[in-house]
């Protein structure tokens, strides 16, 4: 393949993984509108109904680290192609559910498993392969794509909620799910002709011929010698409590702003808001990112998240629709710094010919703090029959978030032992 051609590939390839990552993680959020269909139909609590989401994430954390195997064994496409599938089986079996552990089941695990083997880990690869010496602003643009899914797959599930029922809303978003994205993988998505993140990396020599580059090291990162690196877990814990954090605000924020006097509608279309601010934020945090550094670029996206949260405490407090808006705009922007960030630095810390197995098993820590944040929030208010707390706890993770990256420090990658 020649370089033009290689590169408008490259470019076919980003915009594909774009809308999938689109509808894929559209439906991911679009559970924060079927919680409350849910609840109402059945009348579960909130613990209950939340959790099955924290099964979901959960399930689609704990995948990760095999995805990430698979994708090394099989490759990218044809573990895209059977994910589609089996989350569409999940989908249809969701909307069939009558008991809370069917739901758990169905869309807490065969769904989550589906969308982990076509979504986050794949597409991640995918990118940092076309793309290895601009990781950051690559991955910022395959990543907003998650927010057009917001913007688009939440109102369109409410819509469909609100004028036929909740069933035929999961029906539907498993025929999009099998119709658009088999054939995308089918089609379109293929690996560049070479590895060029296997040959080209960060901290790498190259062939040498630039004596002001350091050598490649000796050994490459494997699963094991990362897990045993001092970088991979404080990395662990900043993504933990960066998952934890947003899992917690977005998926409960829909039924606090109903709480608090904001109709159905309006809360979906302020779920909206939060995915198109979250587009230019992703592109804007992955381009910053590669020019100030990770650490600097997670911060700043940890400062807006915890001005959010003070927008939304005073939801109800002051009338109108200012402060759900508010909120938005901040929440949107900042929550969607962890998206570029995760891979990001994860390849700057552990590039190599083993970084899908080693990204799938930093993802899944940001899985399993998203898995705590869905349902703590529930809990909490159960607990106390408010949101307060929840507040609360979400500024402390806005603190613990970005000085933990600090300490992983991306800026200064530790070279890799010997395995």
């Amino acid at each position: 393949m020649s370089e033009p051609r290689s590169s408008r590939h490259g470019l076919v390839v980003i915009v594909t993984l774009f809308l999938t990552l689109g509808l894929l993680y559209g439906i991911w959020y679009s559970y924060s509108v079927f919680l409350v269909a849910l609840i109402e139909h059945f009348g579960w609590s909130r613990s209950v109904t939340a959790g099955a989401m924290s099964v979901f994430i959960l399930s689609h954390g704990l995948f990760g680290p095999f995805a990430g195997r698979l994708v090394e064994k099989f490759g990218p496409r044809r573990l895209m192609m059977s994910g589609s599938i089996v989350m569409a089986c999940g989908l249809l079996l969701t909307s069939q559910v009558n008991e809370w552990w069917q739901l758990y089941l169905s869309f807490g695990v065969i769904s989550a498993l589906g969308l982990g083997a076509c979504g986050w880990v794949p597409s991640v690869i995918l990118t940092e392969k076309w793309f290895p010496d601009k990781v950051g602003t690559a991955l910022g643009f395959v990543t907003a794509g998650i927010g057009v899914g917001i913007l688009t797959i939440v109102p369109l599930s409410n819509a469909l909620i609100e004028h036929y029922d909740w069933r035929l809303a999961f029906q539907g978003l498993a025929a999009l799910v099998v119709l658009l994205i088999l054939p995308a993988a089918f089609f379109l998505l293929r690996e560049p002709p070479v590895a060029a993140s296997l040959v080209t990396r960060p901290g790498s020599g190259g062939d040498g011929s630039d004596p002001s580059i350091p050598e490649r090291p000796a050994y490459d990162w494997t699963v094991a010698t990362a897990m045993r690196s001092r970088s991979f877990r404080f990395a662990v814990l900043a993504f933990f409590s960066g998952g934890c954090l947003a899992q917690l605000l977005i998926m409960h924020q829909f039924a606090f702003m109903v709480d608090h006097g904001v109709a159905k509608t309006m809360g979906s279309i302020i779920v909206g808001v939060i995915g198109i601010t979250s587009i230019p934020g992703k592109m804007m945090w992955g381009a910053l990112s590669d020019r100030i550094g990770r650490e600097r670029a997670f911060a700043g996206g940890m400062i807006l998240i915890a001005l959010s949260v003070g927008a939304l405490a005073l939801v109800g407090v002051i009338p109108g629709l200012l402060m759900p808006f508010v909120f938005a705009v901040l929440v949107g922007v900042g929550y969607s710094v962890n998206a570029p960030i995760i891979p990001s630095v994860s390849r700057d810390l552990f590039a190599g010919p083993r970084f899908p197995s080693i990204f799938g098993t930093i993802s899944l820590f940001s899985s399993l703090g998203g898995a705590t944040g869905s349902w703590l929030g529930g809990a909490l208010y159960d607990w106390s029959g408010g949101y307060q707390w929840m507040l609360l706890f979400a500024v402390g993770l806005t603190i613990i978030a970005p000085v933990m990256l600090w300490f992983a420090a991306p800026r200064q990658p530790e070279t890799p032992p010997a395995a």
